[in-house]
């Protein structure tokens, strides 16, 4: 009895696994080609009033890390590349 509970819930745990790989490919936690960073960091960038800066920056850190943290602010930790790479002063080098 317990096995045929294990086989109707292994479709719908794989069907999750899909999808969270999918999200974390769609949401930049995969690496990233270079010509996908101009889109990227458009949209981490968006909220911001020092919109050339953040470009900059945002840009310069996609292009070494392959990779742009999802939304506007925060979710650093979903790229280690990114999240890491500090100024010489041990600041944020990446927004």
């Amino acid at each position: 009895m317990a096995r045929s509970h294990v086989f109707h819930l292994l479709p719908l745990f794989l069907l999750v696994l899909v999808m969270t790989f999918s999200v974390a490919e769609s949401y930049g936690h995969a690496k990233l080609r270079p010509k996908d960073c101009g889109g990227r960091c458009s949209y981490r960038c968006s909220a911001t009033s020092h919109r050339k800066p953040c470009m900059f920056f945002c840009l310069k850190c996609c292009s070494k890390c392959l990779c742009v943290p999802p939304g506007t602010y925060g979710n650093k930790q979903t790229c280690p590349c990114y999240n890491n790479w500090k100024t010489k002063e041990g600041g944020p080098k990446c927004p």
